[in-house]
This record gives C-alpha cells, sequence and structure tokens, in this order.
C-alpha cells in the first residue's frame, strides 16, 4: 500500500506553504507574502510519531478574480489562474486520506474561508461505518498573538469542528494538530522503498514541458500558461508505464542568470537545480521556435555536471515549415550547439498534436536501461588495449601516460577507473578519445561516462 494523503487547502497567504515546509523539515515550497505564490499541486513526504505520510500544498482557492479578500493584490499574472488553482486545489482534496484547511487569525473569518469549507463539505462522503472521508481537521494559523488568538474563535461558525490554533511560522499549537491528524489517518501501510525511475522536465521557460507533462499523463496535472514562469515547484507525479513505476518530475524553467529575479523565481530555479540532482533522465526540452540559444547549453551542461542522463525534446515541431532534410538539418545544427550531447537522442515532439510524444517515455527507458550497464572487466582491458594501440598516450616531459589496468566501479552513471602511472598525464584530449573509444562497443546512449585516474600503487 502506499503512504497516506494529506492535502493543505484553503485561500491564498493563510500560510499554507510555511505549514507545509515545517512539517516536510526543508523548504521545497516557494514561500512568498504575496498571495497566490504556490499554483501546482506540491507533493513531498512527511513524518509524525513513526507515521509517514505525502503532504500536498495547493494553490489558494480565491474567490475574487483580480484581488484576495484581504484587499492584497494576487501575485503578478496570478489572478488569471484562479480558475486552476480551484481546480488543482479540488485535485488534491478528491486524492486526499485527510484534509488541513488552513485559516489564519489576524484576518479573522473571510468570505473565502467560507467558500472553501463549502467546497470541502461537498468533497465529504461518507464511508461504511457512516464516518465523513476525508475528514477534515480546521487550523487557525497566525495566532502569535492574544488578540489573534481571540478572534480565532469565531472559525466555529464554520462548522469544522473545534479549531487548531497554531502557528506555522513558529511551530506553536502544531503538535496537537499533528497528533489528531494521525489519528484521524486510516490504518499504517507497509513501508515501501522508492524505487521509481525519476524522469525531470527541464529547460528554459515557455518551451512547453508542463504541456508535455499533460499530455503525457493523459490530464490537466499541471498548470498550462502562456506566460512564461507559470510553473514554480518541481512537482512529482508518480506513473506505471508499461509495467516500469516512473516519476515525472516538472520544473520551472530556467533562465540566464542576470536574468533570475530574486524571490519567488530564485527559490524556484534553485528547486528545479535541486530537481535535476534527483532525477535518473532529464528530459531537456527545447522550443523548436527559438531553438539554439546559449541558455539551452547551459542547462545541458548542468544536467551532465550531475552526471544525469538525457533525452533532447524538440516541442513545438508541428508549427516548423518542414521539407524532407529539415530534420536532418536540424539534428545537426543541435549537436553542433550542443556539441557534447553528441551521444544523446534527439526527438522531435509536439505537446500540442501528440507527435511522436509516445516515443518519449519508452526512449527515457531505454537511456535509464543504458545507464545499469556493466562491461565485463576483461571486455573493457581488451577495449583498452586496443585503443592504446590504435593512439599512443601523450607524453610530457619525458614522460609517457601509461594505462595498466581498466574496470567498470559501478553503474548509475557508469563510472570506469583506469589505473596508470601519472593521472597528470592524461590529457583532455586523451580522455575523450578513450570515451569516444568504450562508446563505440558500449554506446550509453543518452548517459554521461565518469573516467577515473588512478596512480597505480
Amino acid at each position: 500500500m502506499s503512504k497516506p494523503i494529506v492535502a493543505i487547502v484553503g485561500r491564498p497567504n493563510a500560510g499554507k506553504s510555511t505549514f507545509f515546509n515545517r512539517l516536510t523539515g526543508e523548504r521545497l515550497a516557494v514561500v512568498d507574502d504575496t498571495p497566490g505564490t504556490t499554483r501546482d499541486r506540491l507533493v513531498a513526504e512527511a513524518e509524525w510519531n513513526g507515521r509517514a505520510f505525502d503532504l500536498i500544498d495547493t494553490g489558494g482557492i480565491e474567490p475574487l478574480p483580480r484581488a484576495s479578500s484581504s484587499g492584497q493584490v494576487l501575485a503578478e499574472g496570478s489572478a488569471a489562474f484562479v480558475p486552476q488553482m480551484r481546480a488543482q486545489a479540488e485535485m488534491a482534496i478528491s486524492d486526499a486520506d485527510a484534509v488541513i484547511f488552513m485559516t489564519e487569525a489576524k484576518l479573522g473569518l473571510t468570505e473565502a474561508d467560507r467558500e472553501v469549507a463549502e467546497i470541502l463539505r461537498r468533497a465529504q462522503k461518507r464511508d461504511a461505518d457512516g464516518v465523513l472521508r476525508p475528514p477534515v481537521l480546521l487550523a487557525v494559523n497566525k495566532t502569535e498573538s492574544a488578540t489573534a488568538e481571540q478572534s480565532a474563535y469565531a472559525f466555529y461558525e464554520l462548522g469544522m469542528g473545534d479549531p487548531y490554533l497554531i502557528s506555522a511560522l513558529h511551530g506553536t499549537g502544531i503538535a496537537d494538530l499533528l497528533d489528531a491528524l494521525i489519528e484521524a489517518l486510516p490504518p499504517a501501510p507497509e513501508a515501501e522503498p522508492d524505487e521509481s525511475i525519476k524522469i525531470a522536465l527541464v529547460g528554459r521557460p515557455n518551451v512547453g514541458k508542463s504541456s508535455l507533462l499533460n499530455r503525457l499523463l493523459g490530464e490537466e496535472r499541471a498548470i498550462v500558461s502562456p506566460v512564461p514562469g507559470t510553473t514554480r515547484d518541481a512537482t512529482d507525479t508518480p506513473l506505471l508505464f508499461n509495467g516500469h513505476k516512473l516519476t515525472l518530475i516538472d520544473t520551472a524553467g530556467i533562465r540566464r542568470r542576470g536574468s533570475i529575479d530574486p524571490g519567488v523565481e530564485k527559490w524556484s530555479v534553485l528547486r528545479t537545480f535541486r530537481a535535476i540532482s534527483r532525477s535518473d533522465v532529464a528530459l531537456l526540452v527545447i522550443d523548436a521556435q527559438d531553438p539554439f540559444k546559449a541558455q539551452d547549453a547551459h542547462v545541458a551542461g548542468f544536467i551532465l555536471d550531475e552526471s544525469k542522463s538525457v533525452v533532447v525534446l524538440v516541442n513545438k515541431w508541428d508549427v516548423i515549415e518542414k521539407d524532407s532534410n529539415t530534420m536532418a538539418a536540424y539534428a545537426e545544427r543541435l549537436r553542433t550547439n550542443l556539441h557534447f550531447l553528441d551521444y544523446v537522442p534527439v526527438l522531435f515532439v509536439s505537446a500540442k498534436t501528440g507527435q511522436r510524444t509516445g516515443q518519449i517515455l519508452e526512449t527515457a527507458l531505454k537511456v535509464q536501461e543504458e545507464r545499469l550497464v556493466r562491461i565485463p572487466t576483461s571486455a573493457l582491458n581488451k577495449l583498452v588495449r586496443a585503443a592504446v594501440a590504435r593512439h599512443a598516450p601523450p607524453s610530457k616531459g619525458g614522460r609517457q601516460l601509461k594505462i595498466t589496468f581498466a574496470e567498470q566501479v559501478r553503474v548509475n552513471p557508469p563510472t570506469i577507473l583506469l589505473h596508470v602511472n601519472d593521472p597528470e598525464l592524461a590529457h583532455f584530449t586523451y580522455r575523450r578519445y578513450l570515451e569516444n573509444s568504450v562508446r563505440r562497443e558500449y554506446p550509453f546512449t543518452g548517459t554521461p561516462v565518469r573516467l577515473s585516474f588512478r596512480k597505480k600503487n
């Protein structure tokens, strides 16, 4: 059985993301004083008293189109996302085994709170024992002052049971809330290690990452908009594909460092880098209409610095005027601009029409298989000896590099250790020559190969 799911819902700026970060122990959710910062669902594991559960942070449910009920202006561009933020929150509620309804004492009871309460009541159903599911725990946040604590009792009007008075920022009252949450959850499932293959969609803003995710899932899982920067959190979605457990990670677009705004966007980009670090395969999405940007190469370089496997997706291929040579010429230019990705598969796709999107996950799985290939030691040494015979190692100061033994010491990513007389004699160009010699026999498609040189004892 999977871990139970707990959704945090409420109007914007009630402190959901601060609460989420406190429970998960990491700054996973983007936190900002501007309502409407969190848009997509964000999922992470949390634990209390030995009980693990998946916690979902959601975008706020806001009834007004242009301003929050507090009179604050929504984050720039967020008003356009209000219906989708509501839909995302409702999807999270439908998936949940329990719901934490987050309100705040400072502003008191608002129309937005009443609307959220009504949405929750509509979502609840009675089980065979007559118990309403999912259970809803009402949390009144920002009760640091005595005045705020007194105003919190107005929330009894919602009819959602006794409110739990908390401060997500300072941590007060949270223990009582979590004790009640654990008691309300279904019986503890058997623990299962996460053995899924993690696939991250990365690239510049507005290249179609979220559209591709929705196409692969067959549902509107991620908010899609022509506005660059719509995705701000790295969101995980589990998926079973051809018998393989996958986790698809949608990430925020990565702009040039000098173009990254401080605050929300900065945290989003840092989170994208972390998402790449924990992935197995990165799908580098490039806009066919605006290709060959230096930033594409920058993102690709970061993926390879993390030794992750890569599949390049040239999206929006449906809008390109083509002849019989267009694809080949485009691929050649692409490999010229991303010259260090010559071993990486390239797919020309369209999230809008579905063109070749059926090949994406199949290709990613093949690349992951290559990531786990192990070369027998005898075959590797034979291969290296043949490479040395074809092209003698370099010399420096009258000393020549000598390779005495080679072995693959690990997979995921494949790492080859070469025992030599002096590692400093292994020039970069010869390292690349040896890697290409290995790839002629063992392609390691889409996967970086690490070569390590160690002085023989």
